[in-house]
């Protein structure tokens, strides 16, 4: 999603020549543009083609019908990401009937002082990383995804999931090592 200040101003346009005129082409711009990348986001996270079309339908339908509310303070695309995660992961809260998948209790995670470089995690072979991410938890998956594949700001992360940028920076890291620890399981050859 479009980081440039170019994309974010036609963002801001399409949608006030919608709410002007209610043009259901202006919306079908934001549509064509958002819905690859929502689906992606969907499937990603909830694993399965059917609940990933639906909750993709149903997060269009919920930024068409909050539109109005949209405030230019955010990138519209951050905004977007809010709904979607925050769909997608009441889907799998639902499905789990887990309490918060965003935990904040410490998981037992050894050594935390110890940072895991981001190089750790980008130079891991892709199909290995897939395999990594489908193997830890839900949301560790998604913030790590928020971080480095949807290329977020840590405060834009932290608006995402309501909650601080150093509760995100720790979160970041633990799940940094979460992955690792699941990487040296599944591939202990390396």
């Amino acid at each position: 999603m479009g980081t440039d200040v170019h994309s974010k101003e036609a963002d801001i346009e399409v949608i006030r020549k919608y709410l002007e005129t209610k043009d259901p082409g202006q919306f079908s711009i934001l549509y064509r543009k958002y819905s690859g990348k929502v689906y992606g986001k969907c499937l990603s996270l909830l694993k399965e083609e059917h609940l990933a079309k639906d909750a993709m339908q149903d997060i269009f339908l919920k930024i068409f019908l909050n539109l109005g509310q949209f405030g230019a303070q955010a990138k519209f695309s951050t905004w977007v990401y809010s709904i979607t995660y925050n769909y997608c992961i009441d889907v799998i809260r639902k499905k789990k009937k887990t309490a918060n998948i965003f935990s904040d209790e410490m998981e037992r995670v050894p050594d935390l002082e110890e940072e895991v470089h981001d190089e750790e995690l980008l130079t891991m072979e892709a199909n290995r990383l897939r395999t990594v991410l489908e193997n830890i938890p839900v949301g560790d998956k998604a913030i790590l995804l928020m971080k480095y594949q949807d290329e977020l700001q840590i405060k834009e992360i932290a608006v995402i999931l309501n909650k601080t940028e150093s509760a995100i920076k720790m979160k970041i890291k633990r799940a940094k090592h979460k992955a690792q620890l699941v990487y040296k399981d599944l591939f202990p050859e390396d």
